[in-house]
Order: C-alpha cells, then sequence, then structure tokens
C-alpha cells in the first residue's frame, strides 16, 4: 500500500513505516521452517493486515449486518443463535436396508438431517442388472434401482419432519419423483416435504464427470424441477449448486467460488428464459461448499460467496425478493486433504476444516471421516465425525456471537479479494457466451488442471508441506478396520431386480414409459410423467433409457 495513498491517514501510514522498518532485517532471513508464505491455493498472503490494507472499507456496503443485504454476516439476523446448522452427515452403501439401518444409526447419534449417497450405476442411468453395472453395486453409495429401494431407504422416516439432501445429479428428477412417491405413500403431503436436490449438472461437466445427456437437454431438465417444486412442492431445494468436486478435482478455492456461482447464474438464465419469474423459483437455490485446510481463505470464500450472490441476484437479474439474493449453503470437509498414511491426522483436519465452516457461517455441515480415503465411513469413524460437529456446537463456544471476524482488517481484505477475483472470472465467463459455452470451449477444466498441476509441483518440491505424507512420515502404519462391502450384494440386489420385473404391472410400466418419452419429445414437463412411471415401479435403467433415446448421450470432448 502506498503512503501516499488519500485514503489512508499519516499516523497509520507512518506506523506501517515504523512496523516494516523494524521487521525488514528479520524478514530478509528466510526462515529455516518454512519458505512459502501462500494459502493452499497458492494465493499471496501479506504479513500484517491493517487499516492501510482495505482503504475505502464502507461497514454499510461491503459488511452490513447478519440477515440484511449483501449478506456477508451471514443469511440470518440471529446466526447460530437462533438455529444451528445442520448436521447432516452423507451415508448410503449396499442396499437400501444397510443404508436405513446406517440412517436410523446416525439419527440415534443426534444427526438432524439426511444426505443420501447413490452408488455409481444409479447416478449413471444403469439398473444393478446393466452390464456396465458389474462389480460397482452398493461399492460408494446405496443401490437404488426402482420405487420399492427407495420405499425401504426411508421406511419408519417422517419425511415431514426430516430434511434429506440427495447427492445425485443426471438421474437427480428420478430420484425426486421416487422420494414423492414415498411421501406420499406415507401419507405426507409434498407441501410439508423438505430438502434439497444437488441436482448440478454443469459441475458434472466439469469436475466430477457423472453425466448422462448433453448440456442443453440436461438444463432443460433441471428447469423442469424448478417449475414443478415451485408449485407442488415449495419447501424443497431444487438444486445445490456444487463447488465441492470442483474443489476436489484441483481448482483454488477462488477457481471454486467463482465457477459454483457462475454455474448459478447460468441456471437463473435459462430459468428466466424458460419463463419462469425470477422470484418464484431463485428462493430455493441452495449452494454446497468444500471447506479445505487454509483456516482463513476458506472463511473468507464464504463471506464473499454471500456477497457476490446477493449482488448478482439483485443487479444482474433484478430479483426484488431478499430470499432471492440469499446464498444459503451446504459445507463438506475436504475428502481431498484427507491421507491414507497417519489416518488419524484426519481427525485433526476435518476438525480445522468443519470449524471454518461454521465461522463462515455454514447452514448446513458434513464431516469427513477419518478412513474415508480408504473405504466408505465405519461406524465407529462416523461418529467420530458427527462428535465432531456436536463438540464445536457446544463446547467450543463459537455459536455464541454472529461472525467474530467481521471488521477484521486481514479477513475483510481476503473477503474483498474473493470478491474481486470471483467477478473477474465471471467477466470471462460471459465473454465466452456463458458457462455451457464456456464448458464446451473446456475453459473451468483447462483452468482446473493447471492449479491442479501447480499444487502438486509444490508438494513434490516440499514446498508445501503433507504431515505424514512428504515431511513427518512414520514408517511405522497401522492398518485400519475397514468398511468392505460384500459382493454378495450385488447378487441380492440383481435377484431383487428380476423379481420386480416379474411381479409389476408390465402394460402399466410400458404406458408409463411411453407418456414420458412423449413429454421429453414434446418439451412438455417431465416431472408429472416421472412421477406416475416410478409409480409402476419402472426402473431408473428404464427411465433413463427412455430419456437417453430422446435427448442422446453426451462425450465430452478432449481438453489440452
Amino acid at each position: 500500500m502506498s503512503e501516499k495513498d488519500p485514503l489512508v491517514p499519516e499516523s497509520i501510514a507512518a506506523g506501517r513505516g515504523r512496523w516494516r522498518k523494524g521487521a525488514e532485517k528479520s524478514f530478509a532471513k528466510a526462515p529455516a521452517w518454512k519458505n512459502d508464505w501462500t494459502t493452499v491455493s497458492g494465493a499471496p498472503i501479506e504479513p500484517l493486515a491493517g487499516p492501510d490494507t482495505r482503504p475505502g472499507f464502507d461497514y454499510e456496503r461491503d459488511l452490513g449486518w447478519p440477515g440484511e443485504y449483501p449478506f456477508t454476516r451471514g443469511v440470518h439476523p440471529t446466526g447460530y443463535r437462533g438455529k444451528l446448522w445442520t448436521m447432516r452427515q452423507f451415508a448410503g452403501f449396499g442396499t437400501a436396508k444397510q443404508t436405513n439401518a446406517r440412517f436410523r444409526y446416525l439419527l440415534d447419534h443426534g444427526q438432524t438431517g439426511l444426505s443420501t449417497a447413490f452408488h455409481l450405476p444409479t447416478l449413471y442411468g444403469y439398473d444393478s442388472d446393466h452390464e456396465m453395472a458389474k462389480g460397482e453395486v452398493g461399492k460408494c453409495g446405496v443401490a437404488i434401482d426402482s420405487l420399492r429401494d427407495m420405499e425401504t431407504l426411508f421406511d419408519g422416516i417422517d419425511l415431514g419432519r426430516v430434511t434429506t439432501s440427495m447427492t445425485i445429479n443426471s438421474t437427480a428428477p428420478i430420484a425426486l419423483a421416487m422420494y414423492l412417491a414415498v411421501a406420499e405413500k406415507h401419507g405426507t403431503p409434498w407441501s410439508r416435504v423438505g430438502g434439497t436436490l444437488q441436482n448440478d449438472i454443469l459441475k458434472e461437466y466439469i469436475a466430477q464427470k457423472e453425466y448422462i445427456y448433453p448440456p442443453r437437454p440436461s438444463m432443460r431438465l433441471i428447469t423442469d424441477q424448478f417449475a414443478f417444486c415451485a408449485k407442488h412442492v415449495p419447501k424443497w431445494n431444487t438444486i445445490s449448486i456444487s463447488g465441492y468436486h470442483i474443489r476436489e478435482a484441483g481448482s483454488t478455492a477462488l477457481q471454486e467460488l467463482a465457477f459454483t456461482l457462475r454455474d448459478g447464474v447460468e441456471y437463473v438464465q435459462y430459468g428466466i428464459a424458460a419463463g419462469l419469474p425470477v422470484d418464484e423459483f431463485a428462493p430455493r437455490l441452495s449452494f454446497f461448499f468444500n471447506s479445505h485446510n487454509d483456516f482463513f481463505e476458506e472463511i473468507a470464500k464464504f463471506r464473499a460467496a454471500r456477497r457476490v450472490w446477493a449482488k448478482t441476484m439483485r443487479e444482474r437479474f433484478g430479483a426484488k425478493d431478499p430470499r432471492s439474493w440469499m446464498c444459503r449453503f451446504h459445507t463438506q470437509t475436504a475428502g481431498c486433504s484427507l491421507t491414507a498414511q497417519q489416518p488419524y491426522n484426519n481427525v485433526v483436519r476435518t476438525a480445522i476444516q468443519a470449524l471454518a465452516g461454521v465461522l463462515g457461517g455454514t447452514n448446513s455441515l458434513h464431516t469427513n471421516s477419518l478412513d474415508e480415503t480408504l473405504a466408505l465411513p465405519t461406524d465407529f469413524a462416523v461418529k467420530i465425525a458427527l462428535r465432531t460437529q456436536q463438540i464445536l456446537a457446544h463446547e467450543s463456544g463459537v455459536a455464541n456471537t454472529i461472525d467474530p471476524f467481521g471488521g477484521s482488517y486481514f479477513m475483510e481484505d481476503l473477503t474483498t479479494k474473493m470478491e474481486r477475483g470471483c467477478f473477474d472470472y465471471f467477466r470471462r465467463i460471459d465473454e465466452l457466451g456463458g458457462m455451457v459455452e464456456a464448458i464446451e470451449a473446456g475453459f473451468p477444466q483447462r483452468e482446473i488442471m493447471d492449479a491442479a498441476y501447480a499444487y502438486q509441483r509444490a508438494v513434490d518440491a516440499g514446498e508445501k508441506v503433507i504431515v505424514g505424507v512428504n515431511d513427518f512420515v512414520d514408517d511405522d502404519e497401522h492398518e485400519l478396520d475397514i468398511l468392505t462391502i460384500d459382493d454378495a450384494v450385488e447378487d441380492e440386489q440383481k435377484a431383487a431386480v428380476a423379481a420386480l420385473r416379474r411381479s409389476r404391472d408390465g402394460r402399466a410400466v410400458s404406458s408409463a414409459l411411453g407418456a414420458l418419452r412423449q413429454a421429453c419429445a414434446d418439451g412438455k414437463n417431465v416431472m408429472p410423467p416421472l412421477v406416475e412411471a416410478v409409480k409402476t415401479y419402472a426402473t431408473v435403467g428404464e427411465i433413463s433409457d427412455v430419456m437417453r433415446e430422446v435427448f442422446a448421450t453426451y462425450e465430452e470432448p478432449a481438453v489440452f
């Protein structure tokens, strides 16, 4: 900062000069223990923040009050004093019966919301007896082939009281239809059903790669859900725009923030283009962020997210409803930061990342288990992860005050830098024509690839230390007991699918699939015929095949 900056008082500039002069000799000597003073993302950090590092800062404009625009300090006026964050542990493995038991275990131990992991065949639109499902049934999530599995998954769980998050994208409308059908069977009105569908197909093209259809018909399916839920399921969050997987693919914190929020802009634009009033669907949009190791960078990212989204919705889209300006988000601690080496260190990493999420004002939180770099978590490990959240909530005192970093010279400077960098990425993507066009050109993919390469080089060079991996290595490693999914699960699930096909009304299935095919081809909202199709026990694979016929499948262009 120049000492001649007119916004910096002379006394502050003089103080900065005295400090710099006094510290000059010490800074000239490179410390033996560290030579990289950047964040995990590689962003340089000044050694000392002060009033001169944020000239022109305006409290009302840049910070504001909790629950008020631009929501830098949180979307609720009372913070966690009014409502604690939802403790929502990600769970799903094997059969629906096995996962139902895990759901009940978590609820019995104090979890306050459910989060469902589906196995890869369901995510890609294949049934468990399909050739493409071989070896993957129940391995990384729960096997859901039909409404019958979904009924078992939520057996004995009141869907009017417990909110459920479902991590599913290409086949998200099928999962939503099944969930609503289960609620109906339970006698729970759709107006009482609450939860969140990830449903973020753009980040699949960018990072996770679990896509089926090309971008434009996929976007049409999402806007169909916007319209349907706005009318019939008003408490349902129709999309959780996800930066988590973008970060797991190797992005920086800034790239995660910018690409996630710009994906959100794209969904809003497509919703408006589909004829939906922005304030009709925007209040039900939510976000999903990663919380990585760099404590301050992550807090700044969360605070900047709320400010950027509020400004974008009000200024870019003219949204009038304050709920449309609010960036409500779930946070998950960073799976990519967990190490197989010295796995108990992961408990510490998770605690730091969870604390950053809480201090950043997350509305919902998942804490990873210490063994998740090796397998799906055991009951022992998932309980420690849940207890981590409970200790933060009830023992640490962090819920006592709202946005304790508000006004911090360092935090406000870091938050503003995040905001500016985010809008710069917006500009670059807008110049390409939008996020769909940017994805087709490979822009976000290349940015992430370059960032991941730079980070790995820093680790390999020892500039970034990973405890137990490239420093403080322990040769005496003890193996953990991990959760193993028996291959018998695949045989059991395949037999169940075969029995279902024999017992259901084949004519009703064919008729329902025909109606769905017609709606897809005619541009009608797909949700009503989808709900009817799942009620006939049409399978995920059969429904997905109908959509593949109409919409085709996507092949990603090579990115260099």
